[in-house]
């Protein structure tokens, strides 16, 4: 009996140092998710450990002593996407204007048929931008009615679980599908006209996760999500990124995306706002992201309700105003991080392609 107990109080403790772990493994990077779930257990853990009072005392004092610690570890990690941290973003007060712009993405599920959710929210929220992933053939013929209202698109119907689609009321142009590390895994890069007469630039982001089924590895997905930040960087653009970027925003990886690309989060201390998995409440994090440079300012940010997905919806309405720069800085960036973000990249070398075809 002692021993089962020992091994479940273990359980969350071995949990939170997995990440420390030097590896790309799926088996070490899913730890990285579930946070706020893995801090639950260890309170859990340090209140059944008190109650029934096992032998031997020293190894339960032990195990309560790291369960604590691991615990207020585990919070650190996601303090930041609650009301306690001041927001990486500001509000923005007045009216919808031509500088204004709104998007909304999902990840709809490929065998997902409860197209009408779908259409039903675009059509209540009326977002400038709609990105929808995980669209095939079937998607694309279902959502066709909405090309009378977003005339302007990037179609990419694939039975692979990464077709996207973009549709768009304001104008695009230069727009590339890109295919940054893998060549079955499409991006979406384009420049929006604001109704201003401004242009800005949107990357749409799918990479593949590190999970048992898809990639053994995150070295993919890390190397994309670098890839994309430093080309930013290297731009100095005003941008949107946005898309099921199948990491959270708190991994290594997204931080490090952050600061190389001098991107900002609007989640940061407004919350959580997870998006996966949606039929599961407990099992349930932010995979959907909406990033931004410091040159907007946040209108609304939103999950939207149920489509029928493994994803809930997003939807984020920004301002664009170049003056707030001063005010909400970009991201923090060392050396020593492009350095990471270089030595991560590489190792995706052998299997990178980029191809860039202009629609």
């Amino acid at each position: 009996m002692n021993g089962l107990l020992f091994t479940f109080l273990s359980i969350p403790i071995i949990a939170t140092l997995l990440p420390f772990l030097p590896f790309n493994h799926w088996a070490v990077r899913i730890f990285d998710f579930p946070r706020l779930q893995i801090a639950i257990l260890n309170f859990l853990c340090l209140v059944i450990g008190w109650i029934v009072l096992p032998e031997p005392r020293w190894l339960l004092v032990i195990l309560q002593l790291l369960n604590l610690i691991c615990m207020g570890y585990q919070i650190w990690e996601i303090l930041a996407y609650t009301r306690l941290t001041r927001p990486q973003v500001l509000q923005y007060q007045g009216d919808r204007d031509q500088r204004s712009i709104s998007l909304l993405t999902t990840n709809v599920l490929t065998p997902n048929r409860q197209v009408h959710k779908l259409l039903s929210l675009i059509e209540q929220w009326q977002p400038d931008v709609v990105l929808t992933l995980e669209t095939d053939q079937w998607w694309e013929e279902k959502l066709s009615s909405l090309e009378d209202h977003y005339p302007y698109t990037v179609k990419i119907p694939l039975d692979n679980l990464y077709g996207m689609h973009l549709y768009s009321c304001l104008p695009l142009r230069n727009t590339e599908i890109r295919h940054w590390v893998q060549e079955d895994i499409p991006s979406i890069y384009t420049e929006a006209c604001l109704p201003s007469g401004e242009w800005i630039h949107l990357y749409c982001l799918h990479p593949m996760p590190p999970t048992p089924t898809e990639s053994a590895t995150s070295t993919q997905r890390d190397a994309e999500l670098l890839l994309v930040g430093q080309e930013i960087s290297d731009n100095n653009q005003s941008v949107l990124v946005f898309g099921d970027l199948n990491d959270v925003a708190w991994s290594t990886t997204s931080r490090l995306f952050q600061k190389t690309s001098g991107l900002l989060d609007p989640r940061v201390g407004r919350g959580l706002y997870s998006t996966f998995h949606a039929k599961y409440p407990f099992l349930r994090w932010p995979l959907d992201h909406i990033y931004h440079s410091n040159d907007f300012m946040m209108r609304e940010i939103h999950v939207l309700s149920d489509i029928g997905s493994d994803h809930f919806p997003v939807y984020g309405c920004f301002q664009y105003h170049p003056s707030v720069e001063v005010a909400q800085p970009e991201p923090e960036v060392e050396e020593s991080d492009h350095e990471l973000a270089q030595e991560k990249i590489a190792e995706a070398e052998p299997e990178k392609k980029v191809i860039e075809e202009k629609y």
